[in-house]
C-alpha cells in the first residue's frame, strides 16, 4: 500500500503532464563526442570461441585528474588474449584531457602500456600525495599502479603488498574504513575460475555456451588496510568481510545509518546482496537482510551487477539502486521506517528496466534541477539470448531516467540525443565534468565493442555549484565525506564516493544541481575525520576547492 501512496502524490512530472497534455523535455542534450574527442579504443573480451566466463563481464572505466591540472581525464579498461590463443596485442587506455574537448592517448608515456586481463578501476590517493593512485581488478593478479606526480605510473603491486593474490576480481573502491586518514582496499571476487577447470555448459547439449555463475563457486571479497607506509594488510578474516559464498560483481560506499563510518553495500550474482555495517572497530557485521537489501521484495537473490547509492529524494538518507539481470527489474531501494523499501514497481524504473539485463549505473543530476536522477548500462551476456527469449536482445539500450520527485521517474533515453538509446552491449559507466561547464557527461564502455562518451549539453539555462574536496586529518581525496547545499528552500546530500556503478569510477567532485538559483545560502562538509565545516552564501555557476580545516575558494569558473 506504501506504494499505491507514492502514486497519489503527483509529483512535479505528472502534474506538468496532466497541465500540457505531453511529458516536458528532458532540459538538455547528449551529443556522442567519443570521435572528435579523440577517443579510438576498442574493448577486447579475448573470445576465441571458447565461451570462457570473464569475456561476458568486462569492462569499466573511469574518470581521474591523473596529472591534477584540474581536468578530468580518462581510463578505459581492457582484457587480452588468453594464453595459447594470441592474436594481438592490448591495454588499458589513460587518456589526457586537452582542456579544449580532445584527449591524448599518453597510455604509453604515462608508464600504462602493460597487457592484462584488465576487469576494473578504482582510484584512489592512497599515499596521501596528492596524486591519484589507480588499481586494475584483474582475472588473475590485480596491479597497482603508483602516481608518480610527474605524469607516470609506477607498478607496485609486489612491494605493496597486493602481490601473488589470483583471483576472478570486478569492482572495488577505495575507502577509510577505520578513519586513520588512510585509503583502505576493498576488492570484489566473483567465482572461482581459470582456464584449466572451467566447466563445459550447454543451451541443446552439443555446443558450448557461457555457464550462469551456479557452474562454480563463489569466492570471497577482500579488503586490505592501509599500514601508511605503502604497504596493505590482509584483514578479510579479522574483520568478518570473510564469505567464500559471495559471487561479488558491484560495490558502493554508503553511511546508511548517519554514523560518520563508512560502509559497504556489495551486488551479488544469484547470491544474496550483502550490506556490511561498518562496526567502528576494524570489523563489519553483514545486516542486508534486516536491512531489505539482500533479496527481491518475493524474498529472492536476485542477479546483481552494478550498484549505486544516492539521496534520490532529498531526505537525506541516501537511496540505493542495484542493477540486476533480466526480467528481473532494477532494485530501487528507499528508507522506509528502519528498513528499505524497493519502489522500484511503481517508481517507473523497475517496469522499464524489466526487459533489460543492467549492469553499470549512477546517479546524477543530469538537468541540473536538484534532483538526482539515474542512468543505466544495459545489454546481455550471450548473443544467442535472442533465439531463448525473442523479446530481449543482446544488445541492449542504454536507459536514463529522470527525477520527477516523490519517487517517480520518467525514462528519457530516446530523447536526449547523441543516438544514445541505440542498442549496446553496455557495461561500464561513469559520469564527470570533463569539459567544465558545469552539467555531468557520461562515459559508457561496451563489452568486446567501443567506449562512447556523451557530452551533456544543458538547454535550459539551469546552473550548478561543485565542490572538490582536499583532506588534510581526513584521506587527501575526502572520500567519505558528505557534502550537503541548502538553497531555496531545497536541500541537496553528496557523498564523496569511489567505487560504485559497475567495474567504474566517477569522478571524485561532487555537482549540485540549482535550476535558476544564483547562490546557495550554506554548504555543510561532514568530513571522515568528524570534523564539520559549513560556508555560508556561495554563488552559483562555479566550482569550490575545500581544504579541510584551511577553508573555502572559489576556482575559476567550473
Amino acid at each position: 500500500m506504501a506504494g499505491l501512496a507514492s502514486w497519489s502524490q503527483l509529483p512535479r512530472l505528472q502534474a506538468l503532464t496532466a497541465q500540457t497534455g505531453a511529458a516536458p523535455s528532458p532540459g538538455f542534450r547528449f551529443t556522442d563526442v567519443t570521435s572528435q574527442a579523440g577517443i579510438q579504443f576498442q574493448h577486447n573480451s579475448g573470445a576465441f570461441g571458447g565461451k570462457f566466463l570473464p569475456e561476458t563481464l568486462g569492462s569499466g572505466c573511469a574518470f581521474l585528474d591523473y596529472d591534477r591540472d584540474g581536468w578530468q581525464d580518462i581510463l578505459l579498461i581492457n582484457g587480452t588474449d588468453w594464453p595459447g590463443h594470441k592474436k594481438r596485442r592490448s591495454t588499458l587506455r589513460l587518456y589526457h584531457n586537452n582542456g579544449n574537448g580532445t584527449f591524448t592517448d599518453v597510455t604509453s608515456r604515462a608508464g600504462l602500456d602493460v597487457e592484462m586481463y584488465g576487469m576494473g578501476v578504482a582510484v584512489g590517493d592512497y599515499n596521501n600525495d596528492g596524486f591519484p593512485d589507480i588499481l586494475i581488478t584483474c582475472v588473475g593478479q590485480n596491479r597497482l599502479f603508483r602516481n608518480t606526480g610527474k605524469g607516470t605510473f609506477v607498478d607496485v603491486t609486489n612491494s605493496s603488498g597486493l602481490g601473488k593474490r589470483e583471483g576472478f576480481s570486478t569492482s572495488a573502491l577505495w575507502f577509510d574504513y577505520d578513519r586513520d586518514g588512510l585509503l583502505d582496499l576493498f576488492v570484489c571476487n566473483y567465482v572461482k575460475w581459470s582456464p584449466e577447470h572451467d566447466v563445459f555448459c550447454s543451451l541443446d547439449g552439443k555446443h558450448k555456451s557461457y555457464c550462469t555463475p551456479e557452474a562454480y563457486r563463489g569466492a570471497t571479497c577482500w579488503l586490505f588496510h592501509n599500514r601508511g607506509n605503502g604497504t596493505f594488510e590482509d584483514v578479510t578474516a579479522a574483520s568478518g568481510i570473510f564469505d567464500s559464498s559471495s559471487k561479488s560483481l558491484g560495490v558502493a560506499l554508503f553511511d546508511g545509518n548517519h554514523d560518520g563510518w563508512p560502509d559497504l553495500l556489495v551486488a551479488n550474482d544469484t547470491q544474496p546482496n550483502k550490506l556490511y555495517r561498518n562496526q567502528h572497530n576494524g570489523t563489519f557485521k553483514d545486516s542486508a537482510v534486516e536491512a531489505g537489501l539482500a533479496f527481491s521484495s518475493e524474498g529472492k537473490a536476485r542477479a546483481g551487477m552494478g550498484v549505486d547509492v544516492g539521496d534520490f529524494d532529498n531526505s537525506g538518507t541516501p537511496g540505493v539502486a542495484i542493477t540486476n539481470f533480466d526480467n528481473e527489474m532494477i532494485g530501487l531501494y528507499r528508507m522506509s521506517g528502519k528498513s528499505f523499501e524497493d519502489i522500484a514497481p511503481q517508481s517507473g524504473v523497475g517496469i522499464a528496466s524489466r526487459n533489460s539485463l543492467g549492469f553499470g549505473c549512477a546517479f546524477l543530476d543530469v538537468n541540473l534541477d536538484g534532483w538526482l536522477d539515474f542512468a543505466v548500462a544495459n545489454g546481455h551476456i550471450d548473443e544467442t539470448v535472442r533465439n531463448i527469449r525473442g523479446n530481449v536482445g543482446y544488445a541492449q539500450p542504454p536507459e536514463l531516467f529522470l527525477n520527477g520527485g516523490k519517487g517517480i521517474f520518467r525514462e528519457v533515453a530516446a530523447e536526449v540525443g547523441g543516438d544514445f538509446d541505440q542498442p549496446k552491449v553496455g557495461r561500464g559507466l561513469a559520469y564527470a565534468d570533463f569539459d567544465r561547464d558545469g552539467d555531468l557527461d557520461l562515459l559508457l564502455t561496451t563489452n568486446n565493442g567501443p567506449a562512447h562518451l556523451y557530452r551533456n549539453d544543458q538547454l535550459t539555462g539551469n546552473r550548478s555549484i561543485r565542490f572538490r574536496l582536499m583532506g588534510t586529518k581526513s584521506n587527501r581525496d575526502g572520500i567519505g565525506a558528505t557534502v550537503r547545499v541548502f538553497a531555496g528552500g531545497l536541500t541537496q546530500s553528496r557523498l564523496v564516493k569511489g567505487g560504485s556503478s559497475y567495474l567504474s569510477q566517477c569522478e571524485l567532485p561532487v555537482t549540485f544541481g540549482l535550476e535558476k538559483r544564483e547562490r546557495i545560502e550554506r554548504v555543510v562538509i561532514d568530513w571522515p575525520s568528524g570534523r564539520t565545516e559549513e560556508y555560508k552564501n556561495l554563488a552559483a555557476g562555479r566550482c569550490y576547492e575545500c581544504t579541510e580545516g584551511k577553508g573555502i575558494v572559489p576556482q575559476d569558473g567550473y
